[in-house]
């Protein structure tokens, strides 16, 4: 299987895009090739425009390569598909008619430090993977900054070097899903562009911006129509689109609830012209999702874009798009190389990630969710945001509130199936078919309340 053969990932998905498709993708990930071919196959079949994603074990996000080996010796079951432990022959194998123009397959890892993550997917004959040297790197890892961005720079170009085969490949930033949640969205799209800027930078012509679902279906079409013009801006000699995740925090627990959070996110894929949605299922809230449920919400997710029209241009500016230029222009002062100046905005608080623990980032930020559930500042920390963001409420977030915000979303979406539920259930008249008289063993009479009967 030739690289040129498969395709790219960016011209799939602008092909799709043109056509008024959604592309929708699952996250999943196994470690034997059989089962994992078997997913890839069950993505492609399913009544959906879907692309077809591998993601990693841990074993393979960390580095430590010889664990993922001998777990495979062992026959234990990983977390997800150990690419550099399997030789190139036997992911080829996973691929082999089922990769191709019309199904490009993305890598998923997770890593800091994925030079070998990046060699492994070449050797197999792909051209697509995502992360950042920011976002794969303070959320997930103690690995320094200064280690982190060398690492991808060279990453990146070694990816870029499949060009010459005649296929174009393409990293998505996960930029704008950083720590999930809680983190108001003019950070998220500032560090989706900056990273997306990285990647160009070193050699990347085609490249996706993340946005991660929120709370607030209208202050998040804001941030990403906001993300859209800073794209244009920044970005204007190279391919590019925005990919949505559904939400990544506290899932709701009922099927209704997760299958409407889900819709939700494919409206907001829609009304923003996003070209493609990261799914999730039914089963997020306590497991690991099967393949045939990860069908069932490509399909949920597909047919809610259907119903839905693009209505680009349709929201109040709140200073988002404001907030996140303030932030880029910031960073690329501090340096013409992007990587140093990430390394140098994050050393002066410049960018300053609320509840991340990095020892690279300042961590003098907090956010919160203000009484109509939309994302805000509480401290900015030394971002230098103050003329657009104002003052700041200085809400102290207990570990109670911190709880109670995380679990946010899960409780609107499955407190309102439950209403929903409950409006829909028969009453019992329904049941018995029973008349008014029936029911009211002391039915009112003129000039006599019910107030009055129930006194009696």
């Amino acid at each position: 299987m030739s690289l040129a053969s498969t395709g790219s990932f960016g011209d799939f998905v602008a092909r799709a895009h043109a056509a008024g498709k959604l592309v929708v993708q699952p996250r999943m990930g196994v470690s034997d090739a059989d089962a994992m071919r078997a997913g890839l196959l069950l993505t492609k079949a399913s009544a959906a425009t879907t692309v077809g994603t591998i993601t990693l074990d841990s074993y393979t996000r960390t580095g430590d390569d010889a664990s993922a080996r001998a777990s495979l010796a062992a026959g234990v079951e990983l977390n997800g598909y150990p690419i550099v432990a399997h030789d190139a022959a036997t992911t080829r194998g996973v691929l082999d008619g089922v990769v191709g123009p019309d199904f490009p397959v993305q890598i998923r890892h997770g890593s800091p430090l994925p030079e070998s993550i990046i060699a492994a997917l070449i050797d197999a004959g792909l051209h697509a993977t995502e992360g950042g040297p920011v976002s794969y790197c303070l959320p997930y890892s103690r690995v320094p900054l200064t280690e982190s961005i060398p690492n991808w720079a060279r990453s990146c170009e070694l990816l870029a070097g499949v060009r010459s085969t005649g296929v174009e490949p393409h990293i998505e930033s996960f930029g704008g899903c950083m720590m999930g949640q809680l983190c108001p969205p003019g950070l998220l799209v500032a560090l989706s562009v900056l990273e997306c800027m990285f990647f160009r930078q070193h050699g990347i012509r085609s490249v996706s911006l993340s946005y991660a679902q929120q709370t607030d279906p209208d202050q998040d079409a804001e941030a990403v129509l906001a993300m859209r013009r800073l794209a244009t801006q920044w970005l204007p000699d190279i391919d590019w689109h925005v990919v949505i995740y559904t939400y990544m925090g506290v899932y709701p627990r009922t099927p209704d609830g997760a299958s409407r959070l889900l819709e939700e996110a494919a409206r907001l894929a829609v009304r923003t012209a996003s070209a493609r949605l990261i799914v999730k299922t039914v089963a997020e809230g306590y497991r690991i999702p099967t393949f045939a449920e990860n069908v069932a919400a490509l399909e949920t997710a597909a047919a809610a874009a259907d119903r839905c029209t693009r209505i680009i241009g349709d929201v109040l500016d709140t200073g988002i798009h404001a907030e996140a230029s303030a932030l880029i222009e910031a960073v690329v002062s501090l340096d013409p190389d992007v990587g140093a100046a990430l390394v140098s905005a994050f050393r002066r608080g410049y960018l300053d990630v609320p509840y991340c623990l990095h020892p690279d980032n300042a961590g003098r930020t907090r956010s919160h969710l203000d009484s109509s559930g939309r994302l805000q500042w509480s401290a900015i920390g030394s971002m230098p945001i103050r003329e657009v963001v104002g003052a700041t409420e200085a809400t102290k977030l207990t570990a109670a509130g911190l709880l109670t915000s995380l679990s946010y979303m899960e409780r609107k979406f499955d407190n309102a199936s439950l209403e929903q539920e409950y409006r829909a259930a028969p009453r019992p008249d329904e049941l018995t078919g029973s008349t008014a008289d029936d029911r009211d063993p002391d039915p009112p009479s003129p000039g006599r309340s019910p107030a009055a009967r129930q006194s009696a």
